[in-house]
């Protein structure tokens, strides 16, 4: 990338901004954050899921600095060339998002957070929902040959 050129920026959009978005978001930006700019949001954010952390952890990616943030904060006030929308609820309640974001994707993976189980069974959830992430997120930088 040329010295100055601004980072096309990854926005991913879920729900409540606490599972999903986070960990596509922290994923995307160990794996490609040289080639990106990345950042989440949802539509009515909460707070970050704690088992959010701790499958982020497990996996190296320091989540101290996680937050759950509002679609507000970066629509129509930054260029976002990807939207990435992770979860049906959003992608049926979701504003219409161009010309805000150039492309919006569509990759719905299921809520762990809404997963009722043991806490093993939870874990192991957000465990599987955070890997079935990573293989899209490697499928999807390997597509992108050039994403200037």
């Amino acid at each position: 990338m040329t010295a100055g050129m601004e980072r096309p920026r990854v926005l991913f959009l879920c729900a409540h901004n606490a599972a999903r978005s986070q960990m596509a978001e922290a994923l995307l930006r160990q794996t490609a954050g040289d080639q990106f700019e990345v950042c989440s949001a949802g539509l009515r954010p909460t707070e970050v899921h704690p088992l959010t952390r701790r499958v982020l952890d497990e996996v190296g990616i320091d989540p101290a600095g996680l937050k759950a943030e509002g679609l507000e904060v970066y629509m129509a006030r930054v260029s976002v060339r990807y939207a990435v929308v992770v979860c049906e609820t959003t992608q049926a309640e979701c504003p219409r998002l161009y010309p805000f974001a150039s492309q919006t994707l569509y990759w719905p993976f299921e809520d762990p957070v809404s997963f009722a189980g043991s806490s093993e069974q939870r874990l192991a959830k957000f465990r599987e929902v955070r890997d079935q992430i990573g293989i899209r997120l490697r499928a999807w930088l390997a597509e992108v040959s050039d994403p200037v």
